[in-house]
Parts: structure tokens; sequence; C-alpha cells
């Protein structure tokens, strides 16, 4: 791929698509970074740069902004929303906007994407997933769903488009404390507990502020998903942080 190169990332208002959109621009490439409200200021100033509105729970917004993006040679399915809480206490309502967020929300925008892609004979999807799907942790059980299901769904679709000269890959993120994913995930969880749980999501939430535990830096998953798009060797799945890495065994 040319430095010319267009990515298209989505989620990119904060933590890992802000840093991945800072990272290509960085790299001379055509950044198209998506947000549900587009923010002008939310990221540097270049001519190589396009911020476009996309929610990928909308099938106009993907057709508008796919339009509107014009010819891509990489997409990094990054959007998404977390949910900390125990499954009982769990509205469904919650439970479906996580699955058509994470998991229904990428497959849209690959869909979207692909066309172009497999005319071309080249191009490449990389799906930013979570390293909870490496090892069970209590209270993420629909949430650890959503990004097992984008993980089994990638690896089917790698094999489908290889012999069009497309490539996906998976990058998989550790627990990230500076990025606003834990505030976004709480709003989900408002009220969402049983009494029976109380005490049990009280030592879960102690555990998860041990200061000393490894955790992965939005650069990090930056990093891991320029090597997913520009390196054709980049393994299928690439854990980004330093507590993902140690949990694939890497």
């Amino acid at each position: 791929m040319s430095h010319t190169s267009t990515v298209l990332i989505t989620g990119c208002s904060s933590g890992f698509g802000h840093e991945t959109a800072r990272f290509f621009l960085d790299k001379g490439w055509h950044v198209v970074a998506t947000m549900r409200t587009p923010r002008a200021d939310a990221l540097p100033t270049s001519d190589r740069l396009r911020v476009l509105a996309l929610d990928v729970t909308d099938a106009d917004s993907i057709r508008r902004c796919v339009e509107q993006a014009g010819p891509i040679d990489a997409l990094v399915n990054n959007a998404g929303i977390g949910l900390l809480a125990p499954l009982e206490g769990m509205a469904m309502s919650s439970a479906r906007e996580i699955f058509e967020t994470n998991v229904l929300g990428t497959i849209a925008m690959t869909q979207a994407v692909l066309p172009q892609l497999r005319e071309r004979q080249a191009g490449v999807v990389v799906n930013v997933t979570s390293s909870v799907t490496l090892k069970p942790l209590p209270l993420l059980s629909v949430y650890t769903g959503s990004k097992a299901a984008v993980n089994a769904f990638t690896e089917s679709l790698a094999l489908e488009v290889a012999p069009f000269g497309v490539r996906v890959r998976l990058v998989l993120p550790g627990r990230a404390p500076s990025t606003s994913f834990g505030d976004n995930a709480r709003r989900l969880m408002e009220g969402g507990t049983p009494a029976a749980y109380a005490e049990f999501t009280q030592r879960v939430f102690a555990a998860g502020r041990d200061p000393s535990a490894p955790v992965t830096l939005a650069k990090d998953v930056a990093e891991a998903v320029w090597r997913a798009v520009t390196d054709p060797a980049a393994p299928m799945r690439m854990p980004a942080g330093a507590d993902a890495v140690a949990l694939s065994g890497a």
C-alpha cells in the first residue's frame, strides 16, 4: 500500500479509535475518522483527515458514510460499547444494544466496504475485540459474548475473502483505565445490580482498580492495528497491551 492509502476507522471520538486515527495520520495516511457525533476539534487539523458522522447500528448512516468516504484501503472496526453487570439483573434492551453495536455494527460495516476491496483485489479489515475473550471474567458475560462472536465471525470471514486478496485480522486490547470506556460501560449498568450481587460486584471493582496490574495504553492498540493493516505477515489475532499479551501467552 502506498503512502496515499486511506483508512476508515470507526469510534474515533476517544480512546483506541482516537489514538489509532492520530497514529495513521502521523504515518502519512489519509484518515476517515468516524464518530456518532462528529467534533471538528476531536483530532489534529490535517488536509489528510476527514471526520464523518457514523452510527454503526443505522443502515442509512453506514451507506452515507461509505459513499462520502470514497475508496478506502483499510477498514478498522473499533466502535464498541462495554457493559459490566451481573447477568441476572441485566435488561434485555442493554444486551441487545451491546450486540447491535459490537457484533451487528461490525458485520454491517464490513459488508458495506467489502465489495470495493474484493473488486480491487486488495485491502484489509481489522476488527478490534478484547482480551476478555482469552480469559473469563465476572460481570462481563454479555460483553464477552459479543466480542467472542466478532472473533469467530472474523476468522471465518478471513477464509472467504482471502481468494480475493483481502486480509482480515483481529486486534485484542486489554484493560485500558485511561480511556472513557469504563464510564460508558457504567451508563448501561446503572440500577442493574440485584442486591444479592452487590458485595461480589464491589469486590470485582476493587480488584479491577489494582494500580500494580499491567494495563493497555491506547498507543499499544494503535500500533497493533497499524501492524495488522500494513504487515501481510501479521498473525490472525494480535493482543495489544501488556495485560493482553500476558493473557495470550504470546
